[in-house]
């Protein structure tokens, strides 16, 4: 049938034959061919002259999920909060869906704000509302739904989450993973585009941790959302993603796949300098590049403030009386 086609297109240029052909058989050709949800280009950022992220530059397909990790303070968070808009990058580029936020005023940043959802590390309830009334919030201040409407809506994300039961209870009288998950409620609620999570595991037993991580999983392949997770957990990172990113001080070591990360992992031979570091790094090795730079800086130019004994400017603390 697929060769048929083919003849009855004589004035196909050269080659042409080879690519309708592919396209015909891989529908990944076609995705190959779409404009990444995020794109960051040559993203750098600084507080106080210290520099936070140096070039980042990767982008997110449609559909995937793309974990960055890395050390702490190696600027996950950081990044994170650049791509919603809550921070300005001193030069580069932050792209969503082809729109150029680094240059946006907050009306612009609030309507693209609307298309994703946030799922924070905390959780980030309020309080004084019961988990059904967290979720209608952004329903109510968003949206002119009818109370009715709203209160199915709220229900049909609670029920994505297991926690439909738990709607009239308030934050204080469920447990940290029920937390996350009425979070996550709350985030799918204006049915985002894309989901980030910041440290989604974080504070959570082992069993707990991994609900979250399967229903992180089922959501994407339910609702097809691109998703973006900051984590330094990587039993959790290995199970949810589809491409990773990982970050040291700032800078990109390498953006591949899940299963390029995973052969690092398992590798025993020699290794680069920044290869060996993402190894120590995903195993949690005690010994390797990112120990063995810790006991090279000099601890007492550090503690100092400089080589040589400390300028003498009296006591820091004086006497009242």
């Amino acid at each position: 049938m697929q060769v048929a086609r083919f003849r009855t297109l004589p004035s196909l240029p050269p080659g042409a034959f080879c690519v309708y052909y592919v396209h015909l058989r891989d529908e990944s050709c076609a995705m190959s061919q779409k404009e990444p949800v995020i794109s960051l280009k040559e993203v750098v950022k600084s507080f106080g002259g210290r520099v936070v992220l140096n070039g980042v530059t990767f982008d997110v397909q449609p559909g995937q999920t793309v974990v960055v990790m890395g050390g702490s303070g190696c600027g996950k968070s950081t990044l994170l909060r650049m791509i919603i808009g809550s921070f300005r990058p001193d030069s580069g580029s932050i792209r969503l869906w082809g729109h150029e936020v680094t240059a946006m005023e907050e009306p612009q940043l609030n309507d693209i704000r609307r298309k994703f959802g946030i799922l924070f590390q905390s959780g980030a309830l309020f309080n004084s509302m019961t988990v059904a009334e967290n979720l209608a919030l952004p329903l109510q201040e968003h949206t002119t739904l009818d109370p009715n409407t709203i209160d199915i809506m709220v229900k049909i994300k609670l029920e994505l989450v297991g926690l439909r039961e738990h709607a009239d209870k308030y934050p204080s009288q469920i447990s940290g993973g029920m937390k996350k998950r009425a979070g996550l409620a709350r985030a799918l609620a204006l049915d985002p585009q894309i989901l980030f999570y910041d440290e989604p595991s974080a504070g959570l037993d082992p069993v707990t941790s991994a609900e979250i991580d399967q229903l992180m999983v089922d959501l994407s392949k339910k609702l097809g959302v691109t998703s973006m997770v900051v984590t330094h957990e990587m039993d959790s990172a290995f199970t949810i993603a589809d491409r990773m990113v990982m970050l040291d001080k700032g800078r990109v070591l390498a953006v591949e796949s899940r299963e390029w990360f995973e052969q690092v992992r398992d590798s025993t031979g020699e290794l680069d300098e920044d290869m060996a570091l993402i190894r120590q790094f995903l195993r949690g090795d005690a010994q390797g590049p990112i120990t063995q730079r810790k006991l090279t800086t000099n601890y007492a130019e550090d503690l100092l403030g400089g080589p040589g004994p400390p300028p003498d400017h009296g006591p820091s603390v004086v006497a009242t009386r």
